[in-house]
């Protein structure tokens, strides 16, 4: 965490309005002093933990490719910023069939006083600031989940909830890389879209919630391989909503 802040926000300085703004909500697996989520530390280096990549991708998206990002620097073990307030997995006390220990009986309202409400109060702001003309969430996810034998064989995939006017646009593009995409695959957007719920639906944002395979951005080669990608396709998308 910098300055005790539960987010950074990179590449914000005298953008011009109207561009993309891209969103980490799980890029960190940092757990703040005072905090003991009683777990095999091996854990924290695992998806349970963190989008593994992500981070990688908003630095280069911002630094590169003339995206601001607003990138999460707590574990989503330790408060889970794309989880509504009154969800009971926005502190999470099981992930992918492993205990959290140390979240039972945590407080949960102090979980929120100090990480999920000032990410969200300074992401709102940033938005309000940068005038986005579309907001692109990144998030990874586990090629398999030791709870469940279901095949995700997808490379890359694209959630939304009501508005899917730049999801659309994106599946297509995605499908012209030759690409393997999922339509609201793995996760679906219906149910899971807190923070895009908030911060673009609400505010009639176009937007694409990004779900990339963690195999393929493992490596630092990866992550700049997609990170253009991204730049190339999610421009185009901008154009068209």
């Amino acid at each position: 965490m910098i300055d005790n802040l539960p987010y950074r926000q990179v590449g914000a300085e005298d953008v011009r309005p109207g561009g993309l703004m891209c969103v980490a909500d799980h890029a960190s697996n940092y757990v703040p002093e005072g905090i003991e989520l009683g777990i095999d530390p091996k854990l924290m280096n695992q998806h349970i933990a963190l989008d593994i990549g992500v981070e990688g991708i908003a630095d280069r998206l911002s630094r590169g490719h003339n995206m601001p990002a607003h990138i999460a620097c707590v574990s989503r073990l330790v408060c889970d910023f794309h989880r509504r307030e009154d969800e009971a997995a926005v502190v999470p006390t099981e992930s992918d069939g492993k205990l959290i220990p140390g979240n039972i009986g945590a407080n949960v309202e102090a979980r929120l006083a100090n990480y999920h409400r000032p990410y969200h109060e300074a992401l709102g702001k940033m938005v309000a600031r940068v005038k986005p003309r579309m907001l692109v969430a990144l998030h990874s996810f586990t090629p398999s989940l030791e709870t469940s034998a279901e095949e995700r064989p997808w490379e890359v995939s694209l959630l939304y909830n009501q508005d899917d006017r730049a999801a659309r646009h994106a599946i297509r593009l995605f499908g012209e890389q030759g690409l393997t995409v999922g339509d609201n695959q793995p996760y679906s957007g219906k149910q899971l879209n807190a923070t895009m719920d908030r911060h673009a639906e609400a505010n009639g944002i176009p937007y694409c919630t990004v779900e990339i395979r963690q195999d393929q951005i493992m490596t630092e080669a990866g992550q700049s391989r997609w990170a253009m990608m991204l730049a190339d396709v999610m421009g185009r998308v901008a154009l068209e909503v």
